[in-house]
């Protein structure tokens, strides 16, 4: 049975934690607003640019002179899986959800006999990652000097993608991240950037518009750009969603400590009144023997 010293102790320990998850859990609700409202501003832009580019496709993408990041290389032999996760934990599931994911993804691949290299954003991803699949790993983006995501972060890692795919190092690209749904809901997911995958379009949608030059060298042009903007959609979905998950894992993490005070405030008290028991049974015994 631990001491009341030990009780006490225990007791000033827990909430010391307390204060720091509560400090936590505030800080994290104050960088949520700010990175839902990017998350969710980007949203229109995003999903209007993949109707452009998925009418575009839609009208080239049977045409030899198709951009090959649209069509593909042919194969999907080779995939690479761009895994994007926090710099930091503390976020309950949401770094352990994406990697999940995107282990599942990587061991399915593998069981069909296909080749799969790792390019991880974020060091929670390449630590989950690194013990299974840490031979497939190909590269890493650090982020965690970016105090604030911008657009370039997100060309830089699109570059990289990019060259790789010209250097013919893989044949499809995945990016895994988790898009926003509320504070206790953050959906991991996968999306296919290379070759470009677009949801089906009506016919009225196709033709909506004439371009100048052709489809395709417009394309050309977007494509490469659509990469980009995935990317940073992406960057910010994750951004809003571990923030969103930190508040929640932070105010789980103070609620449980302070049902934690409380039980041991019983367990010191109930020590306390043990102690000055025995104490006052041994005086009343010693007077009696007298």
């Amino acid at each position: 049975m631990p001491s009341l010293k030990d009780l006490k102790n225990r007791i000033a320990s827990v909430k010391s934690t307390r204060k720091i998850t509560k400090a936590m859990q505030m800080v994290a609700a104050a960088k949520l607003r700010r990175a839902q409202d990017a998350a969710e501003a980007s949203r229109p832009y995003t999903e209007r640019f993949t109707a452009v580019m998925a009418g575009l496709a839609a009208a080239a993408g049977g045409s030899d002179s198709a951009p090959k990041l649209l069509t593909g290389t042919g194969s999907d032999k080779v995939q690479l899986l761009v895994v994007m996760t926090a710099e930091r934990g503390l976020c309950g599931g949401f770094n352990a959800n994406i990697a999940k994911l995107a282990k599942n993804h990587a061991a399915k691949l593998l069981a069909e006999g296909k080749t799969v290299k790792i390019l991880t954003v974020g060091k929670k991803g390449r630590d989950s990652l690194r013990r299974d699949f840490g031979e497939y790993f190909v590269g890493h983006v650090d982020l965690s000097a970016v105090k604030r995501l911008g657009y370039t972060d997100a060309q830089g890692i699109a570059k990289d993608i990019l060259s790789r795919f010209d250097a013919g190092e893989f044949d499809v690209a995945t990016i895994f991240f988790a898009t926003f749904q509320s504070v206790i809901a953050q959906t991991p997911t996968a999306q296919q950037i290379i070759p470009a995958k677009f949801d089906a379009v009506e016919g009225a949608e196709a033709t909506l518009y004439d371009y100048e030059p052709s489809e395709e060298a417009i394309l050309a042009d977007l494509l490469p750009r659509g990469v980009a903007t995935a990317v940073f959609a992406a960057l910010l979905e994750n951004a809003a969603s571990e923030q969103g998950a930190r508040m929640s894992a932070m105010d789980n993490a103070t609620r449980n400590a302070g049902e934690m005070i409380d039980k041991l405030t019983i367990e010191f008290n109930r020590s306390r009144q043990a102690v000055i028991t025995n104490e006052l049974i041994e005086i009343i015994s010693g007077a009696e023997a007298l």
